[in-house]
């Protein structure tokens, strides 16, 4: 039978729900979008427009999970790349929002630059076990105060070098008419998108029991196109956050639950993702601790709570404390990841950054994609089809034989009733020395250098270029 793990008991689940409900009707939730509180309000919310406080109402939360889609797809540019949700598999999705990079030639940490950005965007193009783009360095091309130009010069980019489904976000509702325009002149009509969902946005509550207005406001500028909305607040245990995991949990729901019935209040059946990043202090310091194994069983516990809705769900994992890969970062982000894959979500975040989510590692990135693929195989579990409990083989062979030779030993092999890994040392000590002591860096980074020189991402085509060019030459027309 498939591995499944459990942190939270069907009780548990029911009293973060009910804790929960409490909460969003008693004390409210502040929300600094006018349209926002608008749409609450006529959806049935109680609106104090003086100090922004929206409380809801338990028939307003339970009708809005009902309105979410339990299943859709999140589409690709790449033929047989669309990831469809609630549909039993797991995907990785790259960390993202570094300020530095660990260049994997010098071994230095320094800023990282639109050269490394491209050049990761390439490699998560090339790896298999990543269905999802999220930017994992801050531009200055991409984030708030970009000009539009600037903006189109990185959309362009950005589905130049990557061709699987896109989940980014906007800073100011200006940049969304821009942003539909690119998206039709890459993917088709109106239609076409709100079928498909090439792109998904993410947008990031504040802790505790804040919804912004500029970037719920940059969503609402997309509303009629059924854009997908991952819903990621990052309460933080100790500051942001009471100092309890399960508390914690709490928050990170009540914060989900709000901006879910803000998203089906302003267009019901919007598509919803799960995604709390339930975060932890390190009590040494009063900083984030990405590498905390309370991580693990937070995202665990957001998987299992996404599960009760029937929805979606993007768990995070993978932290480390660490700056480089090292000791450390291997059993922080082995752990930190194994419990969320075990809980099993649609979409695993966190491949790629040390230094607590500051600094990307392109070694790093693919230490994690082999994590993943161990995950996967340990989510298998213990298989019990007829043909695999083979007692009638042990009774042939008897005592003092071996298995080595049989057929079944080769055809396990072969439908993977175990892990063969990709990376690290296999041999004995004996081959290994002899080889010179290889590192693991070494091959890592002989395995990044062949990706990057053969790798083709999935070109546009040449009328969608010169269409681009020209959005482009409007944009600096203005």
């Amino acid at each position: 039978m498939r591995t499944l793990l459990r942190v939270l008991s069907e009780d548990e689940r029911v009293q973060v729900h009910e804790r929960t409900l409490r909460i969003l009707s008693q004390t409210g939730v502040r929300i600094d979008t006018a349209q926002g509180r608008r749409f609450l309000r006529e959806a049935g919310a109680d609106v104090n427009e003086d100090l922004h406080i929206v409380r809801f109402p338990r028939e307003l939360v339970e009708s809005s999970l009902e309105l979410a889609p339990k299943d859709f797809m999140l589409g690709a540019r790449r033929p047989g790349w669309d990831l469809q949700m609630n549909n039993g598999n797991c995907t990785m999705l790259i960390d993202g929002e570094a300020m530095f990079i660990l260049d994997r030639h010098s071994g230095e940490r320094r800023p990282a630059t639109f050269a490394d950005w491209l050049e990761t965007t390439r490699l998560i193009d090339a790896l298999d076990e990543i269905g999802l783009y999220w930017r994992m360095v801050e531009l200055p091309e991409s984030g708030e105060g970009s000009s539009i130009p600037d903006l189109i010069k990185y959309w362009r980019h950005l589905f130049r070098n990557f061709s699987k489904h896109v989940q980014d976000g906007l800073s100011t509702p200006d940049q969304a008419p821009w942003l539909l325009e690119v998206l039709q002149v890459i993917f088709g009509d109106k239609e076409t998108i709100r079928r498909r969902h090439p792109l998904s946005f993410l947008l990031c509550p504040q802790s505790p029991l804040i919804i912004d207005g500029p970037y719920t406001d940059a969503y609402l500028a997309l509303l009629g196109w059924d854009v997908p909305v991952s819903i990621m607040p990052m309460p933080l245990m100790g500051a942001t956050a009471p100092a309890s995991l399960i508390s914690l949990t709490i928050l990170g729901n009540c914060e989900v639950l709000a901006m879910l019935c803000l998203l089906q209040a302003a267009a019901a059946g919007t598509p919803v993702i799960y995604a709390p990043a339930l975060a932890i202090i390190d009590p040494r310091s009063g900083r984030y601790s990405s590498g905390a194994i309370e991580s693990a069983l937070t995202g665990a516990a957001a998987t299992e709570m996404a599960r009760f809705y029937g929805l979606p769900v993007e768990a995070s994992g993978l932290g480390t404390n660490h700056h480089v890969p090292s000791i450390q970062a291997g059993y922080e982000r082995g752990l930190g990841g194994f419990l969320p894959a075990l809980a099993w979500p649609d979409i695993l975040v966190g491949p790629g950054l040390l230094g607590g989510s500051m600094i990307l590692s392109q070694e790093q990135l693919l230490i994690d994609v082999e994590m993943f693929r161990m995950y996967k195989r340990a989510r298998r579990g213990i298989v019990t089809d007829e043909e695999k409990w083979l007692d009638d083989l042990i009774e042939q062979v008897g005592p003092g034989g071996n298995f080595l030779g049989q057929r079944s030993t080769r055809t396990a092999i072969r439908d993977g009733e175990w892990y063969v890994g990709k990376l690290g040392v296999h041999e004995p000590f004996e081959t290994w020395e002899a080889a010179g002591r290889p590192s693991l860096r070494g091959q890592i980074n002989e395995k990044l250098d062949h990706i990057l020189a053969t790798h083709q991402p999935l070109p546009l085509d040449e009328d969608v270029e010169q269409e681009l060019a020209r959005i482009l030459e409007k944009a600096h027309e203005l």
